[in-house]
Protein backbone atom coordinates (compact mmCIF):
# COMPACT_ATOMS: atom_id res chain seq x y z
CA UNK A 1 0.00 0.00 0.00
CA UNK A 2 1.19 3.76 -0.50
CA UNK A 3 -0.12 6.52 1.12
CA UNK A 4 0.25 10.01 -1.07
CA UNK A 5 -0.56 11.76 2.30
CA UNK A 6 -4.20 13.09 1.19
CA UNK A 7 -6.07 11.41 3.91
CA UNK A 8 -6.93 8.45 5.94
CA UNK A 9 -8.97 5.35 4.97
CA UNK A 10 -11.99 4.21 6.91
CA UNK A 11 -10.85 0.90 6.89
CA UNK A 12 -7.26 -0.45 7.82
CA UNK A 13 -5.49 -2.78 6.09
CA UNK A 14 -2.69 -5.55 6.29
CA UNK A 15 -0.91 -4.28 9.60
CA UNK A 16 2.35 -5.74 8.76
CA UNK A 17 3.07 -3.77 5.46
CA UNK A 18 4.63 -0.63 6.28
CA UNK A 19 1.95 1.88 5.31
CA UNK A 20 -1.59 0.84 6.83
CA UNK A 21 -3.67 3.29 6.01
CA UNK A 22 -3.98 3.70 2.34
CA UNK A 23 -5.35 7.56 1.20
CA UNK A 24 -6.36 5.84 -2.26
CA UNK A 25 -8.77 3.81 -0.61
CA UNK A 26 -10.23 5.89 1.58
CA UNK A 27 -10.64 8.42 -1.24
CA UNK A 28 -11.95 6.12 -3.79
CA UNK A 29 -14.26 4.24 -1.02
CA UNK A 30 -15.56 7.48 1.02
CA UNK A 31 -14.72 10.59 -0.85
CA UNK A 32 -14.17 14.02 1.09
CA UNK A 33 -17.40 16.26 0.48
CA UNK A 34 -19.14 15.01 3.19
CA UNK A 35 -16.53 14.80 5.77
CA UNK A 36 -16.49 17.08 8.68
CA UNK A 37 -13.76 19.30 9.09
CA UNK A 38 -12.74 17.79 12.86
CA UNK A 39 -12.80 14.39 11.30
CA UNK A 40 -10.67 15.30 8.31
CA UNK A 41 -8.30 16.82 10.81
CA UNK A 42 -8.11 13.77 13.38
CA UNK A 43 -7.86 11.69 10.16
CA UNK A 44 -4.55 14.05 9.61
CA UNK A 45 -3.14 13.48 13.71
CA UNK A 46 -3.69 10.18 13.28
CA UNK A 47 -2.21 9.11 9.82
CA UNK A 48 0.89 11.66 11.03
CA UNK A 49 1.40 9.65 14.48
CA UNK A 50 1.16 6.31 12.13
CA UNK A 51 3.47 7.52 9.77
CA UNK A 52 5.78 8.88 11.86
CA UNK A 53 5.52 5.38 14.23
CA UNK A 54 6.26 3.29 11.20
CA UNK A 55 9.10 5.69 9.68
CA UNK A 56 11.03 5.84 12.81
CA UNK A 57 11.33 3.14 14.95
CA UNK A 58 15.22 2.39 14.09
CA UNK A 59 16.37 5.20 15.76
CA UNK A 60 19.05 7.48 13.93
CA UNK A 61 19.43 10.61 15.49
CA UNK A 62 17.61 12.69 18.21
CA UNK A 63 14.93 14.37 15.68
CA UNK A 64 13.61 10.99 14.82
CA UNK A 65 13.71 9.70 18.35
CA UNK A 66 11.72 12.05 19.69
CA UNK A 67 9.34 11.77 16.90
CA UNK A 68 8.95 8.02 16.71
CA UNK A 69 8.60 8.61 21.23
CA UNK A 70 5.99 10.68 20.70
CA UNK A 71 3.83 8.84 18.52
CA UNK A 72 4.71 5.59 20.47
CA UNK A 73 3.21 7.29 24.16
CA UNK A 74 0.37 9.10 22.31
CA UNK A 75 -0.85 5.69 20.78
CA UNK A 76 -0.37 3.26 24.08
CA UNK A 77 -2.04 6.18 26.05
CA UNK A 78 -5.38 5.59 27.84
CA UNK A 79 -6.95 9.40 27.77
CA UNK A 80 -10.30 9.76 26.90
CA UNK A 81 -10.39 13.26 28.02
CA UNK A 82 -8.13 15.23 25.46
CA UNK A 83 -10.26 15.51 22.72
CA UNK A 84 -7.36 14.48 20.15
CA UNK A 85 -6.11 11.55 22.33
CA UNK A 86 -5.68 7.91 20.17
CA UNK A 87 -8.48 6.69 21.74
CA UNK A 88 -10.79 9.42 20.99
CA UNK A 89 -9.79 10.00 17.39
CA UNK A 90 -10.04 6.18 16.80
CA UNK A 91 -13.39 6.04 17.95
CA UNK A 92 -14.65 9.45 16.11
CA UNK A 93 -13.55 7.63 13.28
CA UNK A 94 -15.04 4.49 13.95
CA UNK A 95 -11.83 2.71 14.24
CA UNK A 96 -11.36 0.36 17.30
CA UNK A 97 -8.17 1.89 18.78
CA UNK A 98 -7.57 -1.36 20.59
CA UNK A 99 -7.19 -3.33 17.35
CA UNK A 100 -5.01 -0.63 15.87
CA UNK A 101 -2.59 -0.40 18.42
CA UNK A 102 -2.08 -3.81 19.18
CA UNK A 103 -1.56 -4.24 15.17
CA UNK A 104 1.04 -1.38 15.52
CA UNK A 105 2.67 -2.36 18.35
CA UNK A 106 2.88 -6.28 16.57
CA UNK A 107 4.66 -4.32 13.35
CA UNK A 108 6.77 -2.44 15.95
CA UNK A 109 8.01 -6.01 17.23
CA UNK A 110 8.42 -7.46 14.07
CA UNK A 111 10.54 -3.88 12.70
CA UNK A 112 12.81 -4.58 15.70
CA UNK A 113 13.15 -8.23 15.19
CA UNK A 114 14.43 -7.54 11.06
CA UNK A 115 16.77 -5.10 12.48
CA UNK A 116 17.93 -6.70 14.95
CA UNK A 117 18.61 -10.03 12.73
CA UNK A 118 20.37 -7.59 10.20
CA UNK A 119 22.77 -6.02 12.63
CA UNK A 120 23.62 -10.15 13.54
CA UNK A 121 24.30 -10.65 9.61
CA UNK A 122 26.21 -7.73 9.51
CA UNK A 123 28.56 -8.60 12.86
CA UNK A 124 29.26 -11.91 11.85
CA UNK A 125 30.13 -11.15 7.93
Amino acid sequence: MQSHGTGVPDRIGFLSEPDILASQQYSDHQGTSGRQPEKSLMSAVLLDAIECFQKYPVLHDEYENRLFREAENWILDNDREWLFSFINICEALAIDPHYLRKGLLHWKGNAMRSVSTRERNKRSA
